[in-house]
């Protein structure tokens, strides 16, 4: 039992990040219970960044330790969330048919609309996370944005279909429903992540934190049952990057 929970744990670290995982027996139908594990890999993604934020604020201003904190996460995920983000924008930026968005997600290259949303969101998070005060406080905010963030995306694997070709997805076990089980696990976490930093950030600001999550995920759900019917990869890409981003604006909204 235990074995099998670290194996998902180590499919999940495969899965979001680029560092390299040794598994004992790769087994594709577990990639999808390996979701559960989500907001554990976004908590050490968010912990490597608060480190190099940490030490490169003694020797830059805040500002500069901001940006080089955020080149580590991006370099530690292989941008992978913001290639959803890119590719959700250029595929529903515009007022383009169901299958016409589909169509244009699938496409590595990268348009106007997709350009325009990484610059701001890169440029929004790089923002907030200069407004959060302190040291300490802006390296908890983004342990819990990453963390709680991971978890949005398990939501709509269980609220929504697959909207793409399940038979041609990238990660096909990821194109099919989780178990319920699946996403109560992956909000503990998320929430327990939270709770953990709760004295440094203070009640009332996980309280909003965890707030504004439930909010995006809740308008992500919403916008792409209308749009594309369900979800694909690139979209839980983006629920992500969006969730992340409400969470550093609750936070310095309360500050």
């Amino acid at each position: 039992m235990i074995l099998r929970e670290w194996q998902r744990l180590l499919m999940a670290l495969q899965f979001l990040t680029r560092v390299p995982v040794h598994l004992a027996v790769f087994d594709p139908a577990e990639l999808n219970r390996s979701a559960r594990y989500f907001p554990v890999i976004g908590a050490l993604v968010g912990c490597a960044g608060a480190l190099v934020f940490a030490a490169a604020a003694l020797m830059w201003p805040l500002p500069i330790a901001v940006l080089l904190s955020m080149a580590a996460t991006v370099w530690l995920t292989g941008s992978f969330h913001e290639d959803g983000l890119a590719d959700t924008c250029d595929g529903l930026g515009g007022a383009v048919s169901r299958e016409r968005a589909l169509e244009i997600m699938k496409d590595s290259r990268i348009g106007s609309y997709g350009a325009i949303a990484l610059v701001l969101m890169l440029g929004l998070k790089a923002a907030l996370l200069n407004t959060q005060g302190s040291i300490v406080r802006t390296a908890c905010a983004m342990v819990v944005a990453h963390a709680v963030s991971r978890a949005a995306p398990v939501v709509l694997l269980a609220l929504l279909r697959y909207a793409g070709d399940a038979e041609h997805a990238k990660a096909k076990p990821m194109a099919q429903q989780v178990q319920a089980t699946d996403v109560v696990i992956a909000l503990l976490l998320a929430a327990a992540a939270a709770a953990l930093l709760a004295a440094p950030l203070g009640i009332a600001h996980t309280l909003a934190a965890l707030s504004a999550a439930a909010l995006a995920t809740a308008v992500m759900r919403r916008w792409l049952r209308r749009r594309l019917g369900g979800y694909t990869g690139d979209t839980l890409g983006a629920t992500q990057q969006g969730t992340e981003a409400a969470v550093l604006l609750a936070l310095a909204a309360v500050w």
